[in-house]
């Protein structure tokens, strides 16, 4: 028997609405049934749902503005739009707007139930993806969503956030678990080789070329083709990838053949693609064909009941490596709870590895922790506390306060330079404590530079 769901029915025809009811109680889910959106956002914020079924011309709120109240208020929960013919451009639009589908009036029994199914159903465990916080929580159930689909995924956010720990559990959850896996870093592979590494190439098409060579999107086929960082990719290069996504074939360097293809793409940037976009460095239409289905990973400062868990995730890998045991000590924790973590998930890794590494003993206490805190003390322990409470200054401890994006800005800033000051000025130490790739570094110093906040002799 199938798994009972909870499923909320937003109908404002009585009759139809206890039909639905009726077909979704003989199917084994629990069912509420309300009236309109007034009803269904009240129901939500009482009771706990795993879908919604909505009419999409309601009055006087339509399905369009309930579906909309229902993204930010419940940013994981799947709606499910009904429609009459005449309204199919609205219902598209519902799609763009986050519905996960929608079914034309009148429909079988059977299509209402087989949809539940496939949208309605918890997500599997996330093996590997640590997810306390409520904002990780709801970006899973999204991710869990979308990869019972064969959509194009973008995932942006922060460098170090984990966009690859959500893509690979996208891959993980799809029907092409069994396939490949294939990642390629856009930014760490030089501009004269990213063609021939994504598409392949025959003998002798180029100098060196002495065996044919089956390229990234050959060897995914059947899986899933990851392509991080494609913010970074050349515009040249960006329209070659457009026409082998809209012609599912490639043609490898220097062949005459096209091979067919059958794979899925996810992608991934650490930058405002829609700003890319504008500044002319990313082609629109690509930007389009990959930004199907987005999903933006919050920093780690936005979701900090992750943070501790994530550090003790990393200890137990990196001591087991070891072949040891360690810990971290009450005031320890709090202290990487006061971080604004600038590297993200990243840095966290780097801080516990290096903290393993410094510290003999089985417990890490807060002294052993290397963090800087920019413009100001580390977090000390209130006396007579257990150690669970830090002080340390508002700013510190409230990234998202008002006036927080700027005050980031400057603590990513100066963090940054007291990085690169304590390897003297070296680049390669400063990516591998900050948990960012050198492109990045070289970008963020040219910001930097440009602003007016470090000299040329500085940058050097």
């Amino acid at each position: 028997m199938a798994e009972k769901l909870n499923i909320l029915v937003v109908e404002d025809d009585d009759a139809l609405r206890d039909a639905l009811q009726i077909t979704l109680e003989a199917a084994g889910h629990g069912v509420a049934g309300v009236d309109g959106g007034p009803a269904a956002l009240e129901t939500l914020r009482r009771r706990t749902f795993n879908m919604v079924v909505s009419d999409l011309r309601m009055s006087p709120m339509d399905g369009l503005v309930l579906l909309g109240e229902i993204r930010s208020r419940h940013p994981g929960l799947p709606v499910l739009l009904m429609t009459a013919f005449g309204d199919v451009d609205k219902a598209v639009a519902a799609m763009r707007g986050g519905a996960c589908d929608f079914m034309l009036k009148p429909f079988e029994p059977k299509a209402l139930i087989e949809q539940i199914a496939r949208y309605a159903t918890p997500p599997a465990p996330a093996a590997g993806v640590v997810a306390v916080d409520a904002r990780t929580r709801a970006t899973l159930l999204l991710a869990a969503r979308v990869a019972r689909t064969d959509a194009t995924v973008l995932l942006t956010g922060e460098s170090g956030v984990g966009k690859e720990v959500f893509a690979r559990y996208i891959h993980d959850q799809s029907a092409r678990a069994k396939g490949a896996f294939v990642a390629i870093n856009c930014a760490a592979i030089p501009d004269t080789l990213l063609e021939a590494t994504l598409f392949g190439y025959e003998k002798g098409a180029f100098t060196g070329a002495q065996t044919t060579q089956a390229g990234k999107f050959e060897q995914a086929n059947g899986g899933t083709l990851l392509l991080d960082e494609i913010s970074e990719m050349p515009l040249g290069l960006q329209a070659k990838l457009l026409r082998v996504l809209q012609e599912r074939e490639v043609e490898r360097v220097g062949g005459k053949k096209p091979v067919s293809l059958d794979i899925r793409i996810l992608a991934t940037s650490n930058r405002d693609m829609a700003g890319e976009v504008r500044a002319g460095r990313f082609r629109e239409d690509l930007f389009y064909r990959l930004n199907v289905f987005p999903l933006e990973i919050s920093p780690l400062r936005e979701r900090p009941d992750d943070i501790v868990p994530l550090a003790r995730k990393a200890l137990a890998q990196m001591a087991a490596t070891a072949r040891r045991t360690a810990g971290f000590a009450a005031a320890a924790e709090a202290r990487l709870l006061a971080y604004t973590w600038p590297g993200n998930v990243r840095e966290l890794e780097n801080v516990v590895q290096r903290a393993l590494i410094l510290e003999p003993g089985d417990l890490i206490e807060a002294d052993g922790l290397p963090l800087a805190f920019p413009s100001a003390a580390a977090p000390e322990v209130a006396e007579g506390s257990s150690g669970a409470t830090p002080v340390v200054p508002d700013f510190v401890a409230s990234p998202v306060a008002a006036g927080a994006p700027a005050n980031m800005k400057m603590l990513e800033r100066q963090h940054i330079q007291e990085v690169l000051a304590s390897v003297g000025g070296s680049r390669k130490k400063a990516v591998a404590i900050l948990g960012i790739s050198e492109r990045t570094l070289r970008y963020k110093l040219n910001q930097y530079r440009a602003e007016g906040f470090i000299s040329e002799s500085e940058e050097e």
